[in-house]
């Protein structure tokens, strides 16, 4: 009988979290290691379907970082990164292109099958990621910097609470398509659909100020303390462009940003419905 009344107790901390967020859009960037793990990411999916059938708008951002290095290995294609940017010529943005339409195509087919809805988009194909040629590392080929986002192919399906379930590749003026950095591009959607939060999965607790230390999760940072934790590499390698990316979320208006472990079993769940919360929420 307790078990029960404690599941109905959850129920009831979900409740104000379900009234706040129902009828709102927010966005969910998943992608990296996460996505290779069958389990993991049928928690994902399911998470996402829950949110969508509480009345909740999910937008989902995916990218697939190690799928498309398996892929151009398997094509002897050699993977170069600079700073953290991989080089992309066109053999390797054909590659790019081809994995995350797959991806992409897999993923929606599993959120169908669990009840919700689902439509992929391309960045580029449905041209809501307009962008210009990234310059700032030197030439590294067809990696975009997004300038600006139409968010009408998104809208169309949020009104109608189906999930839009987009990959990150741009379109130039020239019609060109582009590699676009993930973070970035959720960064950049969130703002452009003015999304209530923006929920960044890693495969780390979060942010932490020692990482052998399990204990030492920062739960709550100030954009202004983020400088002063690179310098002293606290936040490092692949965790940088993730905290831009809530940064950058913040000062475009989205009310909240969280880093949290897509390892955790519903930690979607637990990071939207709970009063704890897990992760990093970064404040501004």
């Amino acid at each position: 009988m307790e078990t029960l009344v404690e599941k109905a107790n959850i129920l009831i901390e979900a409740l104000p979290y379900i009234k706040k967020f129902r009828g709102k859009e927010v966005l969910i960037k998943y992608g990296g290691a996460a996505m290779d793990n069958p389990e993991i990411r049928h928690n994902v999916i399911e998470d996402l379907v829950f949110m969508n059938y509480v009345g909740i708008k999910p937008i989902l951002i995916h990218g697939g970082g190690p799928a498309i290095t398996e892929n151009l290995k398997r094509k002897g294609i050699q993977t170069k990164f600079v700073n953290g940017l991989r080089v992309t010529d066109q053999e390797t943005i054909d590659v790019v292109n081809q994995t995350l339409a797959e991806l992409n195509k897999s993923i929606v087919h599993d959120i169908n099958q669990l009840g919700a809805r689902a439509i992929g988009l391309s960045g580029h194909d449905n041209e809501i990621l307009n962008v210009t040629k990234h310059q700032a590392n030197g030439d590294v080929g067809f990696v975009g910097d997004v300038e600006s986002v139409n968010i009408m192919p998104v809208k169309e399906l949020t009104e109608f609470n189906i999930i839009p379930a987009i990959y990150p590749l741009g379109i130039d003026s020239k019609g060109e398509t582009y590699n676009v950095n993930a973070d970035e591009a959720a960064a950049k959607i969130a703002v452009a659909m003015n999304v209530q939060k923006i929920l960044i999965l890693t495969n780390v607790h979060g942010i932490m100020r020692n990482a052998e230390d399990e204990n030492s999760l920062i739960s709550s940072l100030h954009v202004d303390e983020v400088e002063g934790l690179i310098e002293n590499k606290v936040i490092t390698a692949g965790m940088i462009p993730k905290v831009n990316s809530a940064i950058t979320a913040l000062q475009g208006g989205v009310k909240k940003a969280h880093i949290i472990d897509g390892r955790i079993k519903h930690s979607l769940l637990l990071e939207v419905f709970t009063d704890k919360g897990i992760g990093t929420e970064i404040i501004i």
